[in-house]
């Protein structure tokens, strides 16, 4: 039995002609249910009615619970038999622009090859929690298909590079706004020769990276598993099934922001006390406005106290990439040198004293977060770049959590890849 490539097309799922604005949804997991429920208020064609199904059920309704999953498929298989979604009967790529004010960035829509995450050719960079990656292979299982894709970049390639511009001066299959304004537009590529380039060019690639989506990725893992055991014999390595659902774009499109901190106390210290204890290893400037003390640099740090921004540069030796590139990163020295040595807080993703806050909501978000008294201070960084990114994932080290954000989000419902 032949291993798939790196990356192969898909028999896609996709909004029928005139109706993707109707359809694309946000990703699943950037709204909680209450957030969704409102949404599609009146919006019976939704993705959300299959991404998170809750809302069609009685409010309370446990979202992990198997009723929901069922909802989510019943849904999901009504708008294709109204044909609100339609499958492609050829195997197909597909070009996927994201457009946010003046950010684009243009990439593919893939079945990426699952034998290839098991054997981290496609590289990680997080840890997945088992609940998490539960309610993806549940979502999946009952959905038979998974409708909601993974993040991957690749260093930059001049053939498919050349590919997805020829493709993109054909009048596109649709173009629709999403959430925040984001317009999402799709191509298919159906020329034999393009797909063949483009999967022979990917199989020259020794690592993709998982940008986001690490319980999508491990989930398709999973089912991967399930579907052999069900099969039995009839398994031949060649099923949807045998990839996941992924946007792979390249690196230098990427947008990555800052992932800032809040902490709701300081641990015991008067903010005298605690501004000493910064100083012994920043040098502190006074910021007149929270633009001013944006850092515009790795190892520049902005901090809120007080009602008065910061400016921190550290002023004791900081790691090295090449002998760390996990202590290097940012997050990683403000967490020691702060967040731990001083905060008092060791884990990033059990301590509830300490809250994160996506770059997207600007330093606003910081400032109203403590003057509102629910946080004691709040940290602005520099963003975690993709090439640190491509270090960690290459040394097969784990980044601390909430490292990168990345925006815009791809949407939901814009392609689906069936299992069988």
């Amino acid at each position: 039995m032949a291993k798939l490539p790196l990356f192969t097309p898909i028999y896609g799922i996709r909004p029928a002609p005139g109706k993707a604005q109707e359809v694309i949804a946000p990703p699943y997991d950037v709204l909680n249910s209450e957030e969704a429920r409102e949404m599609a208020k009146g919006k019976p064609n939704s993705f959300l009615h299959v991404s998170k199904a809750e809302i069609d059920l009685p409010e309370g309704t446990n979202v992990y619970s198997e009723e929901v999953y069922k909802k989510a498929g019943e849904n999901f298989r009504r708008m294709l038999k109204e044909g609100l979604l339609i499958r492609d009967t050829k195997k197909m790529f597909y070009v996927y622009r994201l457009k946010m004010g003046d950010h684009v960035q243009t990439g593919l829509v893939v079945g990426a090859c699952v034998e290839d995450y098991d054997a981290n050719r496609i590289r990680k960079h997080e840890f997945t929690r088992v609940d998490k990656e539960d309610d993806r292979v549940n979502q999946i299982k009952f959905v038979e298909a998974q409708t909601g894709p993974g993040l991957i970049a690749y260093k930059q390639i001049p053939a498919v590079d050349a590919i997805i511009k020829k493709t993109v001066q054909n009048k596109p299959e649709f173009s629709a706004e999403g959430q925040g304004g984001v317009i999402h537009t799709l191509w298919t590529i159906s020329d034999d020769n393009d797909i063949k380039v483009i999967q022979e060019e990917f199989e020259k690639q020794p690592a993709v990276y998982i940008a986001d989506g690490h319980h999508r990725s491990a989930a398709a893992s999973r089912v991967k598993k399930w579907m052999i055991e069900k099969r039995g014999a009839e398994h031949k390595g060649d099923e949807s099934y045998n990839t996941y659902l992924a946007v792979a774009f390249p690196v230098n499109e990427m947008k990555i922001w800052d992932y800032n901190r809040v902490v709701r106390d300081l641990n015991g210290l008067t903010p005298d006390a605690f501004m000493a204890e910064i100083k012994k290893s920043f040098k502190v400037e006074d910021a007149a406005c929270k633009n001013c003390a944006k850092p515009k640099a790795r190892r520049e740090f902005a901090m809120y106290l007080g009602g008065k921004w910061y400016k921190l540069t550290p002023i004791v030796p900081t790691p090295d990439a090449k002998v760390d590139p996990v202590a290097a990163l940012d997050v990683s020295v403000l967490s020691d040198l702060v967040i731990d040595k001083i905060l008092g807080i060791k884990d990033l993703r059990k301590d509830h004293r300490i809250d994160f806050v996506g770059g997207i909501r600007g330093l606003g978000e910081l400032e109203k977060r403590v003057n509102s008294g629910e946080m004691a201070v709040a940290f602005a960084l520099f963003p975690t770049s993709i090439e640190e990114l491509i270090l960690v994932a290459d040394a097969n080290k784990i980044m601390p959590p909430k490292s990168t954000w990345f925006e815009p989000k791809l949407a939901d419902g814009v392609v689906s890849n069936p299992l069988m």
